[in-house]
């Protein structure tokens, strides 16, 4: 036998070895800490997407706002301090406390009709 073909077997023995090294120190340090991290890993996948699920409910419920369009009485939906546009009369609204209100530039005067009725001296 020479010392070539010892080093071959030797060769074909290395990924054992290595295993069995591996396997060794595993036993020496204890497997509590793998066991023990590998429930928290498997916990943490199984419990993350349900918290987030829920969170992402919450936190929609907390900022959709669903109301009618106030120049055409159109029902929409959207979020808290964003802006959109009617889908019904395209007037570009912002939703802002809970209700929507027509966007206007800054510098823009957004002003309200009232109708008031009048009595004439002919209605006495």
């Amino acid at each position: 036998m020479s010392w070539n073909n010892s080093q071959l077997n030797l060769d074909h023995l290395r990924p054992w070895l290595t295993l069995l090294a591996v396997i060794w120190l595993l036993v020496s340090l204890g497997l509590g800490w793998l066991v023990n991290s590998l429930i928290i890993i498997l916990g943490l996948c199984l419990l993350a997407p349900v918290v987030a699920f829920l969170g992402f409910r919450w936190w929609l419920s907390t900022k959709l706002v669903a109301n009618d369009c106030p120049v055409c009485g159109y029902k929409l939906a959207g979020l808290e301090n964003t802006q959109l546009q009617c889908v019904s009369c395209q007037e570009r609204l912002i939703v802002h406390n809970g209700q929507f209100e027509r966007f206007a530039p800054d510098g823009t005067i957004d002003v309200k009709a009232v109708d008031v009725t009048t009595k004439s001296l002919e209605d006495y």
